[in-house]
């Protein structure tokens, strides 16, 4: 079983590779890929295929009603090690006491799976620190838009042996966004993709096989709009009003408010502002990584940086159809990016 005070998604897997099942999880949060990832290595592996029929039972929370999860927690395996019960969907179970009885003294020949997507359970509950105490509590939470990098480093490494320089990997993260599900399942097809003998992913790969321009894409205008390179930028908004798949307000308002709200973090690191100390000040993999933030504050002032939170805010709501009758998106993008500009 995990480590209580370091449960994480590497930790459970690793336990489970190891053949090592808790009697209890509960798998939280708004970030559905990890919660699918661990019930369905269970459910796929706690039992041989021979011992699912009568050992393994996957129900909906919408289906069931906490006295039958405990009836199905409490029988005892036929002719098997352990029996499986999956709840799927565990948020719309109405009411938890029941299940809190039962975690108190949990069948220890019973590996009981709670999958509580979209939001996590009330921390007032009891049944998390009794989870906690007998098994697995583990909050599944959605990456941040700068830990999507790194999360795409480590997948090709770890899934197919590759390796992706740091524009191409902002490239699909600024593509595709943080949506883990569909961030990986284009990851594969790009692993499959690739040849044996190179396994090496560029800009020129990403713009081929996924279809981001490696010249107008995400990545290379906030590039511009670090260095305020002015004509840089306006060439990629028109492209992007030319082609509105490859960038609009929607991708790129979130994107410039991380990297806007982090550079005013950055204004507070310790001196000197290094790109190593910015890095670790911003909690960022590496010197590498804070190079943008370094650039960025000898480009705007701490009040201009304000400024232009301010004015991302304004246009995010305008967006979505506050106080804006009639402006249209690429119009609302464009008077941000010159805000930001000038």
């Amino acid at each position: 079983m995990a480590d209580k005070k370091t449960v994480t998604f590497e930790s459970i897997m690793r336990d489970l590779h190891a053949g090592k099942y808790a009697p209890v999880y509960i798998l939280m949060g708004e970030e559905s890929y990890y919660i699918d990832k661990i019930s369905d290595y269970i459910e796929k592996n706690a039992l041989a295929p021979e011992e699912r029929d009568f050992n393994q039972s996957v129900v909906f929370g919408s289906d069931v009603q906490p006295n039958q999860i405990v009836d199905m927690a409490r029988r005892y395996p036929m002719m098997a090690e352990r029996q499986v019960v999956i709840v799927k969907e565990a948020q719309n179970i109405k009411n938890w006491e029941r299940l809190e009885r039962y975690v108190e003294k949990p069948m220890t020949t019973t590996v009981l799976v709670l999958c509580h997507k979209n939001g996590s359970i009330d921390g007032r509950k009891k049944i998390l620190p009794k989870a906690a105490a007998v098994g697995v509590v583990f909050e599944s939470k959605k990456k941040r838009e700068y830990e999507l990098p790194s999360f795409i480093e480590n997948y090709l490494k770890l899934n197919g042996q590759a390796t992706i320089d740091n524009k191409a990997a902002q490239m699909i993260a600024d593509h595709i966004g943080a949506d883990l599900s569909r961030l990986t399942g284009e990851l594969d097809k790009l692993l499959l993709s690739l040849s044996d003998n190179d396994r090496r992913i560029t800009p020129d790969i990403v713009e081929t096989r996924i279809g981001v321009s490696k010249d107008f894409n995400a990545y290379e205008l906030r590039s511009a709009i670090v260095n305020r390179d002015v004509l840089k930028a306006n060439r990629i908004l028109n492209y992007f009003n030319s082609n509105p798949k490859s960038g609009n307000a929607y991708m790129l308002v979130p994107m410039l408010f991380t990297y806007f709200q982090n550079l005013l973090i950055a204004y507070y690191a310790p001196q000197p502002r290094t790109e190593d100390s910015v890095a670790g000040w911003l909690d960022l993999k590496g010197g590498w990584a804070a190079k943008d933030y370094v650039a960025g504050m000898k480009k705007y002032s701490g009040v201009k940086v304000m400024q232009i939170i301010s004015k991302i805010r304004e246009t995010d709501a305008k967006s979505k159809g506050l106080d804006n009758p009639n402006t249209p998106i690429g119009e609302l993008l464009r008077e941000l990016i010159f805000f930001i500009l000038h």
